[in-house]
């Protein structure tokens, strides 16, 4: 077999009804570049030591990355949503941990504050968030809730104009870092009667700025990956807010949440698509330069036709994102685009780190390898802001079938 091998160039190539103005390749290449220059070199020393590298982060907000998708007249860009996923996908090719960072502090962070949020409430908070100078989560996940949001049982109570908090949060992403200034709570503020008589929790959204007595960061978890990526319980215990701080309607906080998820779901997207991406970038790189028996394992065609996979992989996952983040800024319905998107970006990033880490053997084992981080932190991907599972019944009800 003649062998000829080069970095995949897949994230270089326009696709019919999908072509990337000359600002968006600009911006591709910018992030691309300081993802290699900075990011990449000290990914291992941050993964070891799980500390969040804000110098890096600082260098991000600097560049506008924080700002992308969001009008100037709050500190943004200006840009359009496939701006935020292109920095994204470049980021998450070198580092997870950082393009999550990214994307979560955008989608989860400063897009409810944008969406929902008073004009007073922009102006207070957005400027300092898309100056990547201070990050923001959102707290939704509980023990028993998530998916299933009649499961909170974190309560918030109107007491003399203030918000009471009480209640526990996990898995919160950006809560807990040195310039976690804002998490977005959803709590229990009432009960609402359905037109059937029934009556349901009501849920809404408060603003709680870090620090407030009684919001404590619990310690961050021991993660199989992502260690970089700053994730942590919280508990709230008395936590009092003004009663201004509420995000949006009372008892719409659930179903403004389920809105920005499915925005943020396609970025979440591109994270996926830029993981499997690297590991196909690290294969290629060493399935060219490692000889035995006198000629590159590249030029045997199980090896060969492993990466071809992994491109095949890559290149429909970019294209799943491409078709949401078109939709999503033609302001049509792409609530479908963006599980689908995420189910298959998901999947090529966990089996391109299992196939890279195949072609490596032994040396993709060890944790300085790239693709190792990247096995490490793929399988979060089928989880994180929605699983799989929740994709696929997204999916089926779109097809008539209520599982």
């Amino acid at each position: 077999m003649t062998m000829q091998m080069t970095r995949s160039s897949a994230d270089d190539t326009d696709v019919a009804g999908f072509e990337l103005t000359d600002e968006h390749r600009r911006l591709r290449d910018e992030v691309r570049d300081f993802a290699d220059r900075v990011v990449a070199p000290a990914a291992y020393d941050y993964d070891t030591r799980r500390s969040l590298p804000y110098e890096i982060i600082a260098e991000m907000g600097s560049m506008g990355l924080f700002g992308l998708p969001f009008p100037k007249e709050y500190g943004g860009q200006g840009k359009d949503y496939l701006s935020l996923c292109l920095a994204v996908e470049q980021l998450g090719r070198v580092d997870q941990s950082i393009g999550v960072t990214l994307e979560a502090g955008v989608g989860l962070g400063i897009m409810p504050v944008f969406r929902n949020g008073t004009e007073a409430q922009r102006r207070e908070w957005m400027p300092m968030l898309t100056s990547g100078s201070a990050l923001a989560g959102f707290g939704l996940t509980e023990a028993e809730a998530g998916s299933d949001a009649a499961g909170t049982k974190t309560t918030a109570e109107l007491r003399d104009g203030e918000w009471v908090i009480n209640g526990t949060k996990q898995f919160i992403t950006n809560s807990g870092s040195e310039i976690t200034r804002l998490v977005t709570i959803t709590a229990v503020t009432g009960e609402q009667t359905r037109a059937d008589g029934s009556v349901k929790k009501e849920l809404s959204a408060i603003l709680v700025p870090v620090p407030t007595p009684g919001f404590v960061a619990l310690p961050a978890y021991d993660k199989v990956g992502w260690h970089t990526s700053d994730t942590h319980p919280l508990t709230l215990t008395d936590v009092r807010v003004p009663e201004a701080n509420l995000l949006g309607e009372r008892g719409r906080g659930y179903a403004n949440f389920l809105q920005t998820l499915d925005e943020g779901r396609v970025a979440f997207a591109a994270l996926c698509v830029g993981a499997a991406q690297g590991c196909l970038e690290e294969a290629l790189r060493y399935a060219a330069s490692r000889n035995v028996f006198g000629r590159a394992i590249g030029s045997n065609q199980h090896i060969a036709f492993k990466l071809s996979r992994m491109q095949a992989r890559v290149h429909t996952a970019r294209l799943a994102y491409y078709d949401a983040c078109f939709k999503l800024m033609a302001g049509k319905p792409f609530k479908l685009e963006a599980s689908i998107a995420k189910l298959v970006g998901s999947e090529a990033a966990m089996d391109n780190a299992r196939d890279a880490t195949q072609i490596f053997g032994g040396y993709g084992f060890l944790n300085e390898n790239p693709v190792a981080r990247h096995y490490r932190d793929s399988k979060i991907l089928e989880i994180g802001e929605g699983t799989s599972e929740v994709q696929l019944m997204i999916i089926s009800r779109a097809l008539g079938f209520e599982a």
